[in-house]
């Protein structure tokens, strides 16, 4: 006689849905969701990969802490933006304040007179407070974004006059040529790769001229034998100056300075400067736009800004992370390495009491995002075998390291003090 049928030993659903874990995950998640997971462990039983007794706890693992389906990881790679993993954390406040509008707001509506009023008025008041070489500011969903409504409003039918070593490649595939010619501009090209100087530029100029672009190369550097105009030159030509400076550095900083910020790039002479939120500022995805008032008006009247605007939770985020404390992205990028290698040690000292292979190495981090590509900042990462890599990106709290030398590196810049429990108690959950 052969053994018992698993299918008679897989507990019926409504059993299982009993358990108050899932009973709370169906108030947060719904019970599609919850009863979909449970199935799920059902068919582990079915499969002999599961003990009848553990498909409850299989389901709560398989859960995500929210309805949204976006899981929340330990950024564990050194890379302090790191785009696949959403770039900036947010602040307390801007999460706070995420949940505080939720709801019903007056994103636009002035509660005095009870009358429509500027939408996100007091985000935008508090962007032109942190860059008051503005004339104007303006928000839209994203940096690419923020280009393609400056050339249709400012050069469709015209041309946009740029660099070719500044016709870059932004991520995934997009190139900086194909989104302008998307608005229906044409670029004119002047220089060379390595060289691009002001007269260049003069010779270019003509009555179909819209524009002159100004791009900050921010994820790749050019040494040697290289020239290039500056926006001070360029904003001599009488032609208005566009500035993507890309990483959203809004006033100078001593830790990169090699990055252009808006403060100076408008004292400089740009007309417009394009940045984004969700880099170096250290808040939401989103687009700015600072500079002269006459043009910001003009992009924030044009047609294809209602389809590139924020909603009320990017406005709400993005105050907050303006005027609230440093930011996590400030932080990680200040932490020094002696501060590191304290944290790292006494991580190390309670994974090796539980028999986990790990080492203390030296190791580098960088800041990611497509910023600062030249700036290394010296580290400290706990090395383990590299078959943890996948056990821990799939855990019930996901650690995503950096695989190094046949290693899985674990840096802490980047994971919250707070956080160091739940890195400690994923690696053992997996061992």
């Amino acid at each position: 006689m052969g053994g018992v049928d698993p299918r008679r030993q897989v507990p019926r659903t409504d059993v299982v849905l009993a358990d108050p874990r899932l009973q709370d995950a169906v108030a947060r998640l719904g019970r599609p969701a919850v009863k979909a997971a449970v199935g799920a462990a059902q068919e582990l039983v079915r499969g002999g990969r599961l003990s009848p007794s553990e498909v409850a706890d299989a389901a709560v693992a398989a859960l995500p802490s929210t309805a949204g389906g976006l899981r929340p990881v330990l950024n564990a790679t050194g890379v302090v933006l790191h785009t696949n993993l959403g770039r900036a954390p947010l602040s307390r406040a801007a999460r706070d304040a995420i949940v505080a509008a939720a709801g019903n707001t007056d994103v636009e509506m002035d509660l005095t007179t009870g009358q429509r009023a500027k939408r996100g008025r007091t985000a935008l008041a508090a962007l032109q407070s942190a860059v008051p070489d503005a004339g104007g500011v303006h928000v839209v969903n994203n940096g690419a974004a923020a280009l393609v409504l400056a050339a249709t409003a400012l050069a469709a039918g015209k041309e946009i006059i740029v660099s070719r070593g500044e016709m870059v490649e932004i991520g995934d595939g997009f190139r900086l040529p194909d989104l302008l010619e998307s608005t229906g501009a044409r670029l004119r090209e002047v220089g060379t790769t390595n060289r691009t100087s002001l007269t260049d530029y003069e010779k270019a100029i003509n009555p179909a001229t819209g524009f002159i672009l100004k791009v900050h190369p921010s994820n790749f550097e050019i040494t040697g034998f290289t020239s290039e105009a500056t926006t001070r030159e360029l904003s001599a030509l009488d032609i208005p100056v566009v500035a993507d400076i890309g990483s959203g550095l809004l006033a100078p900083d001593s830790l990169l300075p090699d990055e252009p910020d808006a403060a100076t790039t408008l004292r400089d002479g740009a007309d417009l400067v394009i940045a984004s939120g969700d880099k170096l500022l250290g808040g939401p995805q989103a687009g700015l736009l600072l500079g002269d008032a006459t043009l910001i008006e003009r992009l924030r009247r044009h047609p294809l800004a209602r389809a590139l605007r924020v909603d009320k939770l990017t406005l709400a985020a993005l105050q907050a992370t303006l005027t609230g404390p440093e930011t996590p992205v400030w932080q990680a990028l200040r932490v020094s390495a002696e501060e590191l290698r304290r944290r790292s040690l006494s991580v190390l000292e309670r994974l090796e009491e539980k028999g986990i292979p790990v080492t203390l190495v030296e190791s580098v981090a960088v800041v990611g995002g497509g910023g600062a590509p030249n700036v290394q900042l010296p580290s400290w990462s706990l090395s383990l075998p590299q078959r943890y890599a996948v056990a821990l990106r799939t855990t019930a709290t996901p650690v995503v390291g950096r695989l190094a030398g046949g290693s899985l590196l674990l840096d802490l810049r980047c994971v919250p003090p707070e956080a160091d429990d739940d890195l400690v108690a994923a690696v053992l959950s997996v061992a």
